[in-house]
């Protein structure tokens, strides 16, 4: 079988790390790139040792080589260029968030129905090596049945993580663009998607969503505070959401610091570290029996998580399945999201399911 060619679109900072997975994988391969910015396409390109580099979204679809685009483009433009990639033939593995709205989402999964194509939002979070053996751990009963889950998120400031210039992240602060905030909404997509991973589909959100200056001149969505019951009996969660831009934080990438725990009727998981190193703990621990033990973790680097999601997708592709967050399953980590932006700006609490 011949291995699967791969276009990625988009060639900003995200993309080396999208380009991790197909590395020494003889499964597939990167066959072409576009960017809007043709010099940093011809970069990459030839970082990558591509020999296809396009001016044009619609000259690199008629490309009969390619079977699988990634499109790693600002959210506004997912919809269109996914509807475009499906009705062309070619399978698509779009970011989160999925789309701007629930219509959108529709669209993206009408059009890949209709072509008969796998269709996938990339959310590599539910691929983080600590997260799934968590997800193992809660599923062999390690912790009892769990009926809290807690996300804690903050932002903050670095100097060995990435410098991002701002020419490439301003439009997140766009909501036409973004759709929504650049912690709750683009970055939450992340952990809606890890929650309902770890304990299910959810029944109700109810959310507080404030906002603070940033140094850059924008607003960043936060503080925030963001609470669920989940469809199973006895289960809840909350998020937590902080700017703290004065906060030095240890990152090889951003500096979001994500944090999680989940408690059980007999234990509490702990998940210490994710795309920053914080506290001075084990990535993963449990408390059990009046005794807090390490688990051990061979891959702990969030790169990891990138390489993995980018793999599994290749399996699929050539063994069949579906893919972690298909059309529908992304959908519903949207209505999710939306439902806690919905509660933050009209007050209640409001029902995913209800979210069209």
């Amino acid at each position: 079988m011949k291995p699967i060619s791969v276009a990625i679109i988009g060639c900003g900072r995200i993309s080396d790390l999208h380009a991790l997975g197909y590395q020494s994988l003889d499964r597939a391969r990167i066959c072409a790139v576009y960017d809007i910015d043709g010099k940093r396409a011809r970069s990459q390109a030839k970082a990558w040792k591509v020999n296809k580099v396009y001016s044009s979204y619609d000259e690199l679809l008629s490309d009969r080589e390619i079977d699988l685009v990634e499109l790693l483009v600002p959210h506004h433009l997912h919809a269109d260029m996914t509807v475009q990639a499906c009705r062309a033939g070619k399978h698509v593995s779009v970011q989160k968030p999925m789309a701007l709205n629930v219509a959108e989402a529709d669209r993206m999964i009408e059009a890949a129905d209709t072509a008969g194509i796998v269709l996938r939002v990339y959310e590599n979070f539910v691929f983080y090596p600590p997260y799934v053996r968590a997800k193992q751990m809660i599923e062999a009963g390690e912790i009892g049945e769990p009926q809290m889950i807690r996300i804690h998120v903050n932002s903050g400031t670095n100097e060995t993580g990435w410098q991002v210039p701002e020419s490439s992240w301003a439009w997140r602060f766009d909501e036409e663009v973004s759709g929504g905030g650049e912690l709750v909404f683009d970055h939450g997509y992340h952990l809606f998607s890890l929650a309902r991973y770890l304990m299910g589909e959810v029944k109700r959100v109810c959310a507080w969503i404030d906002r603070s200056p940033d140094a850059s001149g924008y607003t960043i969505d936060a503080p925030a505070t963001i609470m669920f019951q989940f469809k199973s009996s006895l289960r809840y969660g909350m998020m937590d959401f902080a700017h703290t831009p004065k906060m030095r934080i240890n990152s090889l990438y951003y500096t979001d610091d994500d944090r999680l725990e989940v408690i059980g009727e007999r234990g509490i998981l702990f998940v210490n570290r994710c795309t920053a190193k914080t506290v001075d703990l084990p990535p993963v621990m449990m408390f059990r029996d009046g005794n807090t033990t390490t688990i051990p973790m061979e891959r702990v680097e969030w790169h990891d998580s990138f390489i993995d999601c980018t793999r599994h997708l290749i399996d699929v592709l050539r063994n069949g399945g579906q893919p972690v967050l298909d059309g529908p399953t992304a959908r519903r980590v949207l209505q999710f999201s939306l439902a806690a932006h919905i509660s933050a700006e009209r007050g209640g609490e409001v029902c995913p399911n209800d979210v069209v």
